[in-house]
């Protein structure tokens, strides 16, 4: 059984970095919303969102493939360490099961999102897809982030691109209220 509880305590033993474990919060924000959507399991999906870097920290150079040897060390099912390994290009894994594309589709969509909130004076009020379509146009903004796997991700998942973005808004918003309850925050 997967719970998301369990699964932050365990991103917490190997996540310390502030803007890591707020990027893991949006990315599990994302597929708890997916999840909703596509009617699957919320424990497990969020799992999933949070745990997708767990590795990244501490062994950045051997990512995700180093996480994948820690989530099944701690149990979890292929399915869900499958989607992890797939979340990276560079893996060479095909992304079959929607848990795998719909984790590819938020990873960075979601830490994008989260970037053109804290630029705004009303964070997550009034946030429009217009707006962070206009922002992924601007390349001098949030360079990190890459405008052409938040595309290809969105094409995986057979999603319309507008669609995606509100869906990943939406479920920001609604989480950032949540964590805020939790003493967590996405933005803070």
């Amino acid at each position: 059984m997967i719970s998301r509880d369990k699964a932050f305590e365990e991103l917490k033993q190997y996540v310390q970095s502030d803007s890591l474990m707020k990027h893991s919060l949006a990315v599990e924000a994302a597929m708890i919303g997916y999840a909703e959507k596509f009617d699957e399991n919320v424990e497990k999906w969020a799992a999933c969102g949070l745990l997708h870097d767990i590795d990244f920290e501490k062994y950045p150079e051997e990512h995700p493939l180093k996480g994948v040897d820690i989530l099944t060390e701690l149990g979890y099912p292929e399915e869900f360490v499958i989607a992890v390994k797939g979340h990276s290009d560079e893996t060479n894994t095909p992304r079959e099961t929607l848990l795998s594309k719909t984790l590819y589709a938020v990873d960075e969509l979601a830490s994008f999102v989260v970037a053109c909130v804290l630029v705004r004076p009303n964070k997550f009020e009034g946030l429009k897809v217009k707006s962070v379509k206009k922002k992924l146009k601007s390349s001098g903004f949030a360079k990190a982030v890459d405008r052409d796997i938040i595309k290809r991700g969105a094409e995986e998942l057979e999603v319309d691109f507008s669609e995606h973005i509100q869906t990943v808004i939406n479920a920001l918003t609604k989480r950032e209220k949540e964590l805020k309850e939790e003493g967590l925050s996405l933005i803070e």
